[in-house]
């Protein structure tokens, strides 16, 4: 929406056309699908019974041209941010103002995470997020990851 200066629903339909969003957006939008995503990643490292309904849930959907272009004015930009806290049971997804020189900013339909480490400070990975093989990708991961954890059991 920023870089080219779209609506929100120009962004929409552009996604739609080169196949990024879902035939129906709403969990992507509404950030149900951070927030899944956000519960999967505290319960597998943390193992703390966390559920969807313990998140504090903000989509994009009424994000407007005009917040972008404040943000962008003072060197910002607007991203959908999934945030755990874990020592203080908070798990929240919401649009969120971030420098641009943030490692959380860029193009594209990758999806990254940092991580806060205690000894090397916040490591950032990225990796392709959006699109059928990369959806096949994850599925056969999952399809192995339970097929080997039912082989254990």
């Amino acid at each position: 929406m920023a870089a080219e200066g779209l609506t929100y629903e120009q962004a929409l339909a552009e996604a739609r056309e080169l196949g990024y969003a879902e035939a129906d957006p709403t969990y992507d939008v509404k950030g149900i699908d951070a927030a899944i995503k956000l519960v999967i990643l505290a319960n597998t490292i943390w193992d703390n019974g966390a559920s969807l309904d313990r998140v504090d849930i903000t989509g994009i959907d009424l994000l407007t041209t005009d917040a972008l272009l404040l943000a962008e004015e003072k060197g910002c930009t607007i991203r959908l941010i999934a945030e755990a806290f874990p020592e203080r049971e908070v798990l929240r997804v919401s649009p969120r103002i971030i420098r641009k020189d943030h490692p959380l900013v860029f193009e594209g339909t990758l999806n990254a995470i940092t991580l806060e480490t205690d000894m090397a400070g916040e490591i950032t990975l990225i990796g392709k997020g959006a699109g059928s093989i990369e959806t096949a990708s994850a599925i056969i991961g999952d399809i192995l990851f339970i097929s080997s954890h039912v082989r254990r059991n």
